[in-house]
């Protein structure tokens, strides 16, 4: 089996090589978003592209030719769209679901594969790196059970991408705020 991890974060450095070790499949890793297209992947011919970490819509002519698996920090359908993680933190959330599905034409709306809890403890870097740790075992179980996805259920909310003005940390009234201000941009 030929898998693509798409990644732009320093968080999946290495996460092709372990996952190749792991599965016995071959891995390569697009890092930039110009690497993303279809005479690329047309040479290698994969059977999944893994998008942990993606911030850039998926072109869809290659969502179409493609299984594209992304993984997006809650339990969809609450929570679709951008700058989850500090959204979450902003309205208080101290868990979160990290759901796998497939990318559809709407945004963060296609059927889930899985869905694994995740802690949002700890400053923006140490949840990045607990949710990478995650997102590996949620490809190694999509890889080997091959889970058929499942239609979203339930009252979607969808986040906006967080502006520079909203951290802006002068308006928060207790320590607690200006620490969640601090640690999500972190």
């Amino acid at each position: 089996m030929n898998c693509v991890i798409a990644c732009h974060k320093h968080w999946c450095s290495g996460v092709a090589e372990k996952l190749q070790l792991t599965t016995g499949f071959k891995f390569i890793v697009i890092n930039e978003k110009s690497q993303l297209t279809v005479s690329t992947l047309d040479e290698f011919k994969p059977d999944y592209i893994f998008f942990p970490h993606w911030s850039y819509l998926i072109p869809e002519d290659i969502y179409n030719r493609f299984e594209c698996v992304i993984f997006h920090m809650t339990d969809l359908p609450f929570g679709r769209g951008g700058s989850p993680l500090q959204n979450l933190i902003a309205n208080g959330y101290q868990e979160t679901m990290l759901s796998a599905f497939r990318c559809v034409k709407e945004l963060d709306a296609g059927p889930i594969y899985l869905k694994e809890p995740l802690s949002l403890h700890g400053n923006a870097e140490e949840i990045f790196l607990r949710a990478s740790k995650i997102i590996e075992s949620m490809i190694v179980r999509i890889l080997f059970e091959q889970p058929e996805p499942v239609d979203q259920s339930g009252e979607v909310t969808t986040f906006n991408r967080r502006t520079p003005d909203q951290s802006d940390w002068s308006d928060a009234t207790t320590l607690d705020e200006v620490f969640d201000r601090i640690r999500m941009l972190d």
